[in-house]
């Protein structure tokens, strides 16, 4: 019969009882929780803090789920669970904006276009899956950036090119940018990555409330901005998109 690893097991109930209840414990309430001594506990919590599953709040010395964590959490969406539960909302998104729809997740520091709808009329376009975009200039990358602690670290990390003159490469700048991103519950580019090129984008959670990816359009600036600034129309439509994706895979109150 085979045995269990019981520091193995112990690590488990730690990482269940960090994701539930309280975002953040203090030694003391974990060690209680689990039946643990103290130094049992924070050396668990030191060996899972080291591997990035767990990370300690500097002022308050408390503890909750690591980045690292996140990363895994998001390879158990299959790529191709979320673009086929997208396939409908983004083509409905293309028909009624007009625009191309592009859907984006985390990949070697920048965004993996990982489903593209065309522009509905009869221009030449290019399919884009597989293309690689920035980070930090696009809409689709600052969303990421924004809900991804890993992709935020990534961002930072990177080489911020500046493509036109409008591209924020200034790191504190960069993160306002993420704040107001947010706040609002969408990023926008507006010839930062292209000239000419205005992109607005909204954030994709899986059921756990987890950023899986990003979807957003992209477009002539002149057609996605009206009197200087982005239709409104088309921020409504492109955050009612991203919900409705969200919420086929489960996620609660989008």
């Amino acid at each position: 019969m085979t045995r269990n690893i019981q520091s193995l097991e112990r690590a488990a109930a730690m990482l269940r009882l960090l994701a539930g209840g309280e975002r953040r414990l203090g030694l003391s309430d974990i060690a209680s929780s689990l039946d643990l001594a103290k130094g049992t506990a924070h050396g668990i919590l030191r060996t899972l803090q080291q591997v990035g599953f767990v990370e300690q709040d500097e002022a308050s010395g408390r503890y909750q789920l690591g980045a690292e964590l996140l990363r895994l959490g998001t390879t158990y969406l299959d790529v191709h669970e979320l673009r086929a539960r997208a396939l409908v909302w983004t083509d409905d998104l293309a028909r009624s904006s007009g625009e191309s729809v592009y859907l984006g997740v985390l990949h070697q520091q920048g965004v993996l276009i990982v489903h593209h709808v065309f522009r509905p009329d009869d221009s030449r376009q290019v399919l884009e899956v597989g293309a690689m975009q920035p980070l930090h200039s696009t809409a689709l990358g600052k969303v990421l950036a924004a809900y991804d602690p890993v992709a935020h670290s990534e961002a930072l990390e990177a080489d911020r090119t500046a493509f036109t003159g409008r591209t924020v490469c200034d790191a504190a700048a960069f993160e306002r940018i993420l704040d107001v991103t947010r706040a609002r519950g969408y990023a926008a580019d507006v010839e930062e990555t292209w000239e000419g090129v205005a992109s607005i984008a909204a954030p994709v959670h899986d059921r756990r409330r987890m950023p899986v990816g990003a979807v957003g359009v992209a477009g002539a600036v002149e057609r996605l901005r009206q009197d200087g600034e982005l239709r409104p129309e088309l921020i409504a439509a492109v955050r009612d998109c991203a919900r409705a994706v969200s919420r086929d895979l489960g996620a609660r109150r989008f």
